[in-house]
């Protein structure tokens, strides 16, 4: 399925702990040899594109890969390549950005979506598992009006942000941080605090309309 059930979104919306998937449902993950994830401009600015590889039959990438569409029907499974790197039960798809060091930027218009989760997550998180559901992954989501903080399937509610048309996401891997940002002030509007043991990549769950991505950004002063 695409798409969390409708009890189970109540539940992760209110802030409720949902119970994990089952580690024996849980597939390993193994990248192509040889493949370049990490892509950086001449200032040293993080840029990257979403990978086709892993992005889940119900999501169509435009944009020359830096946008991500939903379809409600979407491709049927059995008609994309079958590989380890894609997801196959939630509306998923990753950054080509393996990161293992340093502070990075990016921004994402939301404006054309009214539920989605982004954030990052271990390069080699289960394919089985939805972003935010698990301890490998870090996100802010959006919906039914309200966004939350989440990993672990545990929610936290975010205030004070509205609906704006584009946020930002700060990665700080040295130090531990994963940050929502305005970008009309710009501020912080929250942090989650992380021990990064294993390399990291941008991460996106979309089930309503559309996400644009916007990479190899300058950081905006003033974020501490």
């Amino acid at each position: 399925m695409a798409a969390p059930s409708t009890a189970t979104r109540l539940c992760l919306l209110a802030g409720r702990t949902v119970s994990r998937l089952s580690a024996t449902h849980r597939r390993a993950v193994t990248l192509a040899a040889g493949r370049s994830f990490l892509s950086t401009s001449s200032r040293n600015y993080l840029q990257f594109r979403l990978d086709e590889r892993t992005a889940h039959s119900s999501l169509d990438l435009f944009k020359k890969n830096t946008g991500v569409i939903y379809r409600l029907l979407g491709v049927d499974p059995s008609h994309v390549p079958n590989n380890p790197e894609r997801f196959r039960d939630w509306a998923v798809v990753f950054g080509e950005g393996q990161i293992s060091s340093g502070r990075h930027y990016w921004e994402v218009t939301v404006k054309k979506s009214q539920e989605f989760r982004l954030g990052v997550a271990e390069v080699l998180m289960p394919r089985d598992d939805c972003v935010g559901t698990n301890g490998s992954s870090w996100v802010f989501g959006y919906a039914q009006r309200k966004w939350f903080a989440m990993t672990k399937n545990k929610t936290v509610p975010v205030t004070l942000v509205g609906k704006p048309d584009r946020v930002g996401i700060l990665l700080d891997f040295d130090a531990g941080v994963v940050a929502l940002v305005d970008t009309d002030k710009p501020r912080i509007i929250y942090t989650i605090k992380v021990q990064f043991k294993d390399p990291v990549c941008p991460a996106f769950g979309l089930w309503d309309g559309e996400l644009l991505t916007h990479s190899g950004l300058e950081e905006p002063e003033g974020l501490k």
